[in-house]
């Protein structure tokens, strides 16, 4: 009888939990914003991706050595656009910083509104040696084929860049003037560190300008990336990691290889390079994480729809499936990279010095300070010099979705692309927004680039490009974003 009474109360909560699983499945509202069917402005698509081709030929590859590199390829770049954009330079102020970034000002109507800035670098990364074979159009040829803008820059950023201006030349053709005054900010050296972008917000922030937003590139419209989700996923970074490099170095005596001691030089940083390997950052779904999973969980189908409904009860087992992919698994944690090693120059030699260095790219409640304590805690030997960088970059704060500028975005991104699902979610690469956070509490990180599983490669890799359809649409997007702000209250 007792037995009974216990198998009755396990059916009991077992029935229970499943009314509780099933009420938040399918009870969830969807937290898609309803917008109108539009008809957007038309674009001359042959004449932009024209432009945008034109603009990939410029080899405008930035150096962390060199800042004065490729002071050719910026100077034709630049005197490129001023002959492709007539308009944006006749009524817009241009002003320049550092070698190559570069601010264009259109004035509002109304003084009092707060601008907004729309961000895009200039520069790019180098081919990586050894792959330019592997290209199906040579990298800086700037060809358009098979509907696609082949190059370098295409969709890394300059197709972002032209994009703003191809939307700002069209919107000053119609004779459009928005409410806020717009900023384009555009930098030469984003992908070498950002000290345009750094110059452009402190004299910013001398003059006193304060944003209602700002928009840098970020992440993308992705399809047939989410497992569960059959519309496109629009994310809009509503956050950015930190990122820091920590040295690590040992000194030994040197001597001959026949007699090695105990600890070699190359042991003891081996060891400890292992041991943070081994000892991540803990992962957790919280934050920025959960709110894009509790928005995306009522447009999914099937078993992921239920998991994601209840992370309460599923959570580690999403988790743990998460943390099998590099790219979700980096959205969960602070995540640790072995990137440089050096020691010893000859076979028979014991080095006397060895170094690493050690990549961290850190989560929203994490900092610097964290990962020193965790790094010096997990090596755990004072042989091994641990110096912490001078130049890392702390988390961004968390900008809030229920702000407008935020609303605009997704306004926008809902009647560009009409069948994505918009969420926020976390940038795990570093943008030149992260100089401005003290110009602006809303700072978001979206590109309209679509881009299925098999393009993420493209990006800083090889055969990178952007559909001219897609090239269209971003135009659209930015247009439609201006006017949307223009418009409201």
């Amino acid at each position: 009888m007792k037995l009974k009474r216990i198998s009755l109360a396990v059916l009991a909560v077992c029935a229970g939990l499943g009314a509780v699983v099933l009420a938040n499945t399918w009870l969830k509202p969807s937290r898609q914003l309803q917008v109108e069917r539009l008809t957007l402005p038309a674009v001359d698509a042959s004449a932009a991706a024209a432009r945008l081709a034109g603009a990939v030929r410029f080899q405008t590859i930035s150096s962390d050595t060199d800042p004065n590199a490729s002071d050719e390829a910026f100077k034709g770049l630049q005197a490129f656009l001023v002959q492709q954009f007539p308009r944006v330079h006749q009524q817009l102020k241009l002003e320049h910083f550092g070698a190559h970034s570069l601010m264009y000002t259109w004035a509002g109507s109304d003084a009092k509104a707060r601008p907004l800035a729309l961000m895009a670098h200039q520069d790019v990364v180098p081919i990586a040696p050894g792959t330019e074979a592997k290209w199906s159009v040579p990298p800086f040829e700037g060809r358009i084929q098979d509907g696609f803008i082949w190059g370098r820059g295409a969709w890394d950023d300059k197709g972002n860049l032209l994009a703003q201006l191809e939307a700002v030349e069209a919107l000053l053709a119609s004779g459009f003037q928005p409410r806020q005054t717009v900023y384009l900010l555009s930098g030469g050296d984003e992908e070498v560190g950002g000290l345009g972008a750094q110059e452009m917000a402190r004299v910013l922030k001398q003059r006193g300008v304060e944003f209602e937003f700002i928009l840098d590139e970020g992440l993308l419209v992705t399809e047939g990336v989410m497992p569960g989700l059959e519309q496109p996923a629009a994310l809009i970074g509503v956050a950015e990691k930190g990122i820091g490099t920590w040295q690590l170095s040992v000194e030994a005596v040197p001597g001959h290889a026949s007699m090695p001691p105990h600890h070699t030089a190359i042991g003891m940083i081996s060891t400890a390079l292992s041991r943070l390997e081994a000892n991540p950052f803990p992962a957790k779904i919280d934050g920025i994480v959960k709110e894009l999973f509790d928005t995306l969980a009522p447009e999914m189908k099937g078993a992921n729809r239920v998991l994601l409904s209840n992370l309460w009860l599923f959570g580690p087992l999403v988790q743990q499936q998460l943390e099998k992919s590099p790219s979700s698994n980096a959205m969960l944690r602070t995540t640790t990279a072995l990137t440089i090693v050096n020691a010893g120059n000859k076979v028979n030699v014991l080095p006397g010095h060895a170094e690493a260095s050690v990549n961290f790219r850190l989560l929203p409640g994490d900092s610097l300070d964290t990962v020193d304590a965790h790094v010096k805690k997990v090596v755990a030997n004072e042989a091994i010099k641990v110096q912490r960088p001078q130049d890392g970059s702390e988390p961004s704060a968390v900008s809030p979705t229920s702000a407008p500028g935020y609303q605009w975005i997704n306004r926008t991104v809902r009647e560009v692309f009409p069948t994505a699902v918009v969420a926020p979610g976390l940038m795990v690469a570093g943008t030149d927004a992260r100089f401005f956070a003290e110009l602006s509490r809303n700072i978001y990180k979206f590109s309209p680039v679509r881009a299925r599983p098999e393009d993420l490669p493209r990006f800083h890799g090889t055969n990178e490009r952007i559909s001219v359809a897609n090239y269209v649409e971003a135009i659209q997007f930015y247009q439609q974003l201006l006017r949307n702000a223009a418009k409201a209250s």
